[in-house]
C-alpha cells in the first residue's frame, strides 16, 4: 500500500507585508481527526492567526479550520486553539523574546511533511512602520516590471 502525497502548502502572504521576520521555527500540531482531514482538503486560513503563552505552552490561536464536511457530532470547533510542540529551549527562547515590546509571535506556513503530520512555520516578527510597507510595495512593483521586460 503505497503512501499517499500531500502536498498541502498554506502560505500566510499577509505576514510578509506587515511584519519582518527576526527568527523562524518549525513546530508541530496538536490535532483532532477531523482537523487533519479538513487541512488535507485545504480549508484552512492562517491571515488572522498568531501565537500566545498560557503557562509556558504556546498556542495558536484565531487559526480557522473548516469543520470537516463528513464530520458528525465529534467535528472540531474551527476556531479552537490549538496548542504547538517545540523544544523546551525554543519555546524558552520564544516566550523571553515575545516579551520584549513590539515583538510578537506569527505563523507564516502551514503545511504536512513526507511522514504525513501538520507542521506549521511560526517567526518572531516585528510589525512594520508605513513607510517600510511603502518601500515593500515599491520593491514587489519593480520586481514586476522587471519580469515583464525580461518576458517581452
Amino acid at each position: 500500500m503505497g503512501k499517499r502525497k500531500d502536498n498541502i502548502k498554506i502560505k500566510n502572504k499577509r505576514a510578509e507585508f506587515e511584519y519582518f521576520f527576526l527568527e523562524k521555527f518549525t513546530a508541530g500540531l496538536v490535532l483532532r481527526g477531523t482537523e487533519i482531514k479538513s487541512i488535507r482538503d485545504g480549508k484552512v486560513n492562517i491571515t488572522d492567526a498568531y501565537c500566545a503563552f498560557f503557562n509556558s505552552e504556546l498556542f495558536v490561536r484565531n487559526m480557522h479550520i473548516a469543520e470537516y464536511r463528513f464530520g458528525t457530532y465529534l467535528n472540531h470547533q474551527p476556531k479552537a486553539e490549538r496548542k504547538l510542540l517545540l523544544t523546551k529551549r525554543e519555546l524558552k527562547k520564544l516566550e523571553l523574546r515575545s516579551k520584549d515590546k513590539g515583538l510578537t509571535i506569527i505563523p507564516t506556513l502551514l503545511f504536512i511533511d513526507e511522514r504525513g503530520f501538520a507542521k506549521i512555520n511560526i517567526a518572531l516578527a516585528k510589525g512594520k512602520k508605513a513607510y517600510d510597507k511603502r518601500e515593500s510595495i515599491k520593491e514587489k512593483d519593480l520586481r514586476r516590471e522587471m519580469s515583464r521586460k525580461d518576458s517581452e
